[in-house]
């Protein structure tokens, strides 16, 4: 038990960085405990003896940190009365020492130079308008760290932190989002093993814990039981089953607390789970697409209402219109291409060569759970083959390949390869057996040669 207790005695731990704050009113250097509930900042002398004990600790990874950071400058009362400056934990007593020094001695001139080494935040404000429509969760900063997740929890599911960046999952969830993609899990039950296709997302649990949360496919929401305190009327249930957004702004009560919340809701088209988003935090950006939005359209989506805009501009600079609203899984303002949402989660299991039909005629904007870019929805409904990779098996596999849709049969075909690549390279092998097959007949080489020609051109014609 000694030795144990000596190895790990010695065992060299990761350096992080840690924060010194400078009071700019009373010229002091102090170390970063943290911040109260209240929004006072926290802090201590670098002279007291347990300062290694006390001193905020963070990932020294670039990334979390500027979000730490921004998280925690943004929770600060005051935060304009103090200079932040990085240093690794290690050094921190004595640069803070040596920086009081510095500022002891400086003058005005000299302690306006600090200015350049101190730390800003990147971002304040995530919740507040942006210029254009830039929505999405690369926006939104980090709220939770690697280290917070139950790692042990997430192995009974079959995953990990490799499996899950591999996946391009765990960005999304350290964001405070939803998996972007169903992710196939593995419950095991020692009597009972059962597979399943599941969205993940974090929350932060009454105990302060982070509680990993599995969102489960569903045929279909219940529309007759309350949702929240709420009734859905049978505009409300069209509404979530043809665009996913019921259209408007409910009253919903808290079931912990019983406070009233004005929020919107939505059906999460993956998993047939329905959604609240508190109004208030609801976000319209001042432009879409080149369209600049007036006061009367920014007020239509704050209801969330659908809004249908004409002459937006593609990133191909092409010009279309098309309705938005704003969606309470994404939490941000979505284009709205198709009214009649199948339910694509059925696509996520058997990535083999398969047709899958569109119940309303339209070409899905969804395929197997990955949403389709404005560029390949363009080419994808126009009836041409589009390249989709980041597509997920039932094992957790990523695969990609090609999708077409057909306008008369309104399927979706899937195939490993290019299917106009094999078209082409099959066009001379089919030429061949017909030229075979005509001189296997006995037919004149005069013959044979208008044929051949005939077939030439035909073949000329088709590689166009």
């Amino acid at each position: 038990m000694e030795e144990i207790a000596q190895n790990e005695a010695n065992e060299i731990k990761p350096t992080s960085d840690t924060l010194l704050v400078l009071n700019i009113n009373t010229h002091t250097i102090e170390m970063v405990k943290g911040v109260d509930k209240d929004g006072n900042l926290q802090k201590f002398p670098p002279d007291e003896k347990k300062d290694n004990d006390q001193l905020i600790r963070v990932d020294k990874h670039g990334d979390f940190f500027s979000n730490f950071f921004s998280n925690f400058y943004r929770q600060l009362k005051n935060p304009s009365h103090f200079n932040f400056f990085k240093v690794s934990e290690y050094d921190a007593v004595d640069t803070a020492k040596d920086l009081q020094q510095y500022v002891n001695q400086a003058s005005p001139e000299e302690k306006e130079k600090l200015k350049e080494y101190e730390l800003l935040p990147k971002n304040t404000n995530p919740l507040k308008n942006q210029n254009t429509m830039e929505n999405n969760t690369e926006t939104q900063e980090y709220r939770f760290q690697p280290e917070q997740i139950d790692w042990k929890t997430m192995e009974k599911f079959g995953l990990n932190r490799e499996k899950l960046e591999k996946m391009n999952a765990l960005d999304p969830l350290l964001r405070g989002f939803k998996t972007n993609t169903l992710i196939p899990i593995t419950i095991n039950l020692g009597t009972a093993v059962s597979k399943m296709d599941v969205r993940l997302s974090l929350q932060t649990a009454d105990t302060g814990e982070v509680a990993i949360n599995l969102h489960g496919i569903r045929k279909e929401p219940n529309y007759n039981l309350k949702f929240l305190g709420h009734e859905f009327t049978e505009e409300d249930k069209k509404s979530l089953k043809e665009s996913g957004n019921m259209g408007r702004v409910v009253d919903l009560v808290n079931p912990k607390t019983d406070e009233i919340i004005p929020s919107v809701i939505s059906r999460d088209r993956l998993t047939n789970e329905l959604v609240a988003y508190r109004a208030e935090y609801m976000k319209i950006p001042d432009e879409i697409k080149g369209i600049k939005l007036d006061d009367h359209q920014k007020q239509t989506l704050l209801e969330g209402k659908p809004l249908y805009l004409e002459g937006m501009t593609s990133k191909k600079g092409e010009l279309f219109d098309a309705t938005v609203q704003f969606n309470a899984d994404k939490r941000y303002v979505e284009f709205i291409f198709n009214n009649n949402q199948s339910h694509q989660q059925s696509q996520q299991h058997t990535p083999s060569s398969q047709q899958v039909q569109s119940k309303d005629g339209e070409a899905p904007r969804v395929f197997r759970g990955k949403e389709l870019d404005d560029a390949q929805y363009d080419k994808f409904k126009a009836g041409q083959t589009v390249y989709v990779d980041g597509l997920v098996d039932s094992k957790g596999k990523a695969y990609q390949g090609y999708i077409t849709f057909n306008q008369e049969t309104s399927k979706t075909d899937f195939s490993f390869n290019n299917p106009n690549r094999l078209r082409e390279q099959a066009q001379p092998s089919e030429n061949h057996k017909t030229q075979k097959a005509v001189n296997s007949d006995g037919k004149t080489n005069e013959a044979t040669r208008k044929i051949k020609e005939t077939l030439g051109v035909q073949t000329a014609t088709t590689c166009q």
